[in-house]
């Protein structure tokens, strides 16, 4: 939010504060994507663009300084995309995440459609699905990379919802799912593995050092 990075809790987003990490003393993108790739060497990062999603101006200039500062870095891009100009604008900077929650599923399908490489991020806020049910029902392909979103789970501690990845997996059983949302520990990086997750997204626990490098390069061990 306005070239800062904010602590996303339980879906509030109204309510997000600059985040206050362990890795560095300043919530500046500038400086936290640095710290982040100081703990592990991350080969993809999720933005979501909490300004464009609450129906603001996209913050280009924070996304661009990403790229300027980790141009070898996959940027996943999460900016509240509802038609082919949104999808246009964010291909050009990284990989255009479509939010289940911003779109109609016949929306979706088309942008699927126009850009087959983008991601589907599957929301949710606990058992109620956001967006569509005809999303889950229509799409004649899924996307080879699908997140299982919990809005309600970001940023609480909870855990992980595992039931998610497994709805997801009979649905797309072809494609890479990552887990979202309540992830702790190693413990959670194990469970959301073992349950068919070839990934998390992760941002709280490495941000208050519940998860190490020594954690990261353990379960990417295991992982092959």
């Amino acid at each position: 939010m306005g070239g800062l990075v904010v602590h996303a809790r339980r879906g509030d987003r109204a309510h997000y504060r600059p985040i206050r990490s362990s890795l560095c003393d300043s919530a500046r993108v500038e400086d936290v994507v640095p710290a982040l790739l100081g703990l592990h060497r991350f080969a993809r990062l999720y933005i979501a663009d909490m300004d464009a999603l609450l129906g603001r101006a996209p913050q280009w200039s924070a996304i661009d300084a990403v790229r300027r500062i980790a141009p070898a870095l996959s940027l996943w891009i999460d900016a509240g995309i509802r038609n082919r100009r949104d999808l246009t604008a964010i291909a050009e900077r990284g990989t255009p995440v479509l939010g289940s929650e911003s779109l109609t599923a016949q929306a979706a399908e088309q942008l699927l459609a126009a850009c087959p490489h983008a991601v589907l991020s599957v929301d949710y806020r606990g058992e109620r699905l956001l967006g569509e049910p005809a999303l889950l029902e229509r799409l004649p392909r899924w996307p080879s990379e699908v997140i299982a979103m919990d809005l309600a789970r970001v940023g609480s501690g909870q855990g992980p919802d595992l039931k998610h990845i497994a709805t997801l997996r009979r649905l797309a059983p072809r494609s890479r799912l990552y887990a979202a949302g309540g992830v702790r520990n190693a413990l959670d990086l194990l469970r959301c593995r073992e349950a068919g997750a070839a990934g998390v997204l992760v941002a709280s626990a490495l941000h208050d050092g519940r998860i190490k490098p020594s954690d990261l390069a353990a379960t990417l061990k295991g992982h092959g």
